[in-house]
């Protein structure tokens, strides 16, 4: 038995749609071997996946309350750039300078939910990290610079495991890091023989069906690794050398971070800066 992905199933979007109708269409698709499968990991990790799920939406949640926050100044023409109009501290200097009273007390909900969100993120980190600590990829993935025990243990809960992928590309996919290319008329008749076409394919991003969870977490380290002083740093710094630009050095980055990841947990070794040295050269 497949479950498959019905994103990915345009033929059952045409013509008439019925049970009898959708079994039979799913049938020949899954004789042509055109069905993609889902993939269902196994319940070592089920917890950590749904801690990690509390973590990020209560991140979510959290980010939210403190952008509306601001827009409520900002509709005042209250400056608030910075973190201080967050801060218990300073929160009746600007409270005080909402004039309307319906306004203010609107703002003071907005903190109430601020402080809950606090501690219950608070407490959401600290069970994330408990148990990521129990798995044996949380030692092996600690070793790669900017992965700190939060992106770890995201990690470990995302991929679950990484033998389900079985090349690096395959990693950059799901996580939204692969190139999408168009092209049409690869080949073409020259002096009567069919020859390859001289065009290049033309690039049009990144794909979109991705993990976007898995992405800002790779994506995250690698713009922290572009502004730091190790051996991802010093890469980043190397590509900009050659002539590449920011965005696509970014992205470079990203990719290798992701390459690191699955190759350590996959074959159980340590982190090697020198290899990324001899890559930059």
């Amino acid at each position: 038995m497949i479950v498959s992905d019905p994103r990915k199933n345009a033929l059952l979007k045409a013509g008439n749609k019925n049970d009898r109708v959708d079994a039979r269409k799913l049938s020949e698709l899954l004789r042509a071997g055109l069905l993609t499968p889902v993939y269902h990991g196994n319940s070592g990790v089920r917890t950590l996946r749904e801690l990690s799920r509390s973590y990020l939406t209560v991140t979510k949640d959290l980010t939210r309350v403190m952008n509306r926050l601001k827009a409520l100044y900002r509709s005042w023409a209250i400056p608030c750039a910075g973190p201080k109009v967050y801060s218990p501290r300073h929160r009746s200097s600007w409270l005080e300078q909402l004039s309307e009273a319906g306004v203010r007390r609107r703002a003071e909900q907005l903190y109430l939910q601020l402080d809950g969100l606090v501690q219950i993120r608070r407490q959401a980190r600290r069970e994330l990290l408990t148990e990521s600590q129990k798995h044996p990829a949380h030692q092996l993935l600690r070793q790669i610079p900017l992965l700190g025990p939060i992106r770890v243990a995201l990690v470990i809960a995302l991929l679950q495991t990484p033998h389900r992928f079985r090349t690096k590309r395959q990693l950059w996919a799901y996580a939204g890091l692969a190139l999408q290319t168009r092209i049409s008329g690869e080949y073409r008749f020259t002096g009567g023989q069919l020859q390859p076409s001289k065009r290049l394919p033309a690039l049009r991003g990144l794909n979109h069906n991705h993990s976007h969870d898995l992405k800002y977490v790779f994506k995250s380290a690698a713009m922290q690794a572009s502004h730091s002083s190790d051996a991802l740093g010093d890469l980043y710094q190397a590509l900009l050398a050659k002539g590449m630009k920011p965005a696509m050095a970014r992205l470079t980055l990203t990719r290798k971070i992701a390459a690191i990841v699955l190759k350590i947990w996959k074959k159980g070794g340590r982190f090697d800066p020198g290899q990324l040295k001899r890559h930059a050269a």
